[in-house]
């Protein structure tokens, strides 16, 4: 039976999300301490990064989010961002495992020390984008199922946890709906019946571009992790926006 389109969200528990992002940061620290420092050094599956300036930005976002919860800005404008990144890229295997654990502890620290309260004031992230307190761990999490995938290391998007995938496609529909970069109405559909509209709003103008799959496919499209495939659709998939 088909359920309704875009179902309500439930609020977040930060607590239970943060239990979850502990289990991928564990995931993702066993995988990299098999590598090596050539390895490490190797593409990894985002274009113009390494498998180290992955690991770089995974440690200096556990940074950025405690400075979020601190009210300061989540980084030093975007240049400043770019520039920690490459300045950590290059450095030792070893490195990069201390400093992606000892940040995802300072990180899982300050998640702790929110009392109730602190979980439903607003924080501003980054272009001004704003979202309550509670919504970080998710968003965290988010940062280490998907740059666990493009290390490219054997971690691939049909190991991520269900729960995971049904939480980032409803996400994602959110995400993009309304979206000035998505001109068109769009459906998604999955096998359990679980449809989500996004895209522009159906006005008649524009046909709506209907794309079935798994949910583990349609948010590897929906993330820039696939062109689409697995998926279904009538017409040609419409680009989505960056990002």
């Amino acid at each position: 039976m088909t359920q309704s389109a875009n179902p309500a969200p439930s609020a977040p528990d930060p607590a239970a999300d943060a239990a979850s992002l502990r289990g991928a940061t564990d995931r993702l620290l066993a995988a990299v301490e098999q590598l090596d420092d050539a390895t490490a050094s190797k593409p990894s599956l985002l274009p113009g990064w390494t498998r180290g300036h992955v690991l770089a930005h995974l440690a200096r976002n556990a940074d950025a989010l405690i400075n979020v919860f601190a009210g300061r800005p989540m980084y030093a404008g975007a240049e400043g961002r770019d520039a920690d990144i490459e300045r950590d890229a290059h450095r030792e295997v070893a490195e990069h495992l201390v400093d992606v654990r000892e940040s995802a502890a300072r990180l899982d620290g300050a998640f702790a020390a929110q009392r109730d309260s602190d979980w439903e004031r607003t924080v501003e992230l980054r272009n001004g984008v704003t979202d309550r307190a509670y919504s970080l761990p998710f968003r965290r999490w988010i940062e280490v199922e998907l740059h666990h995938v493009d290390l490219g290391v054997g971690y691939a998007m049909d190991d991520l946890p269900a729960a995971f995938i049904e939480r980032q496609l409803a996400n994602m529909a959110r995400r993009f709906a309304g979206h000035p970069g998505l001109g068109v109405p769009v459906e998604l559909r999955t096998e359990d019946g679980v449809t989500w509209r996004t895209g522009a709003a159906e006005d008649g103008a524009e046909k709506t571009v209907v794309v079935a799959g798994s949910p583990t496919a349609l948010v590897a499209w929906l993330t820039g992790r696939s062109t689409g495939t697995g998926l279904s659709a009538r017409d040609p998939l419409p680009d989505l926006p960056a990002l």
